[in-house]
């Protein structure tokens, strides 16, 4: 086998490693809470970067907010997330995992934050219940030519639902999903 390909296997290794749950002594309720208080600072960055997006989520029908990290190594890439979704009209919370898996020219590890934004009930609930996969979906917009002014900064990803990004360097107005699956998190709900 070659070098090349050894150490690939063994940066695919630890990474998975990363990937296993380690067992802690924090209860449900302390990972709801540090979701929550992530999810949290994570709003006000977005609302420092771009404050109008404090409107658009208060009045929304509701929101998710995911706290991500990825690895990519030459031709393949992986990562995975946790957030909280709120029904801004019932104060509902799903907490809720993400896991994603890329192929593509790279090399390096990055941690970002997503927040998904939900004018109406049925994008929300369809988010929710549904999950999402960014490989089923068409290809994103800046603006749908309605709504761009409110969302300035997002991304439509489909009819009633906006994507901000954020990194350690601010917004990313790029988006790049391919392989991204978003669902519930069985324990902490």
């Amino acid at each position: 086998m070659s070098k090349w390909l050894i150490r690939v296997c063994i940066s695919l290794v630890i990474f998975m490693i990363t990937l296993i749950p380690i067992v802690n002594a924090a209860s449900i309720a302390e990972k709801r809470q540090a979701i929550r208080e992530t999810a949290a600072k994570t709003l006000e960055r977005l609302y420092k970067v771009h404050p109008g997006a404090r409107n658009a989520i208060e009045t929304a029908a509701g929101y998710a907010v995911f706290s991500n990290s990825e690895i990519k190594i030459f031709l393949f890439g992986g990562g995975h997330g946790q957030g909280i979704a709120v029904n801004n009209n019932t104060g509902r919370e799903v907490f809720m995992k993400k896991a994603d898996i890329g192929i593509g020219l790279g090399l390096g590890i990055k941690s970002y934050s997503e927040i998904f934004v939900f004018e109406t009930s049925k994008a929300f609930n369809r988010f929710i219940d549904q999950g999402w996969d960014f490989g089923a979906q068409t290809t994103l917009a800046a603006t749908d030519g309605v709504n761009g002014g409110a969302f300035q900064g997002a991304v439509s990803i489909w009819p009633g639902a906006w994507l901000y990004q954020l990194t350690d360097k601010g917004l990313a107005l790029e988006v790049t999903g391919q392989g991204n699956r978003y669902y519930k998190d069985s324990e902490l709900n």
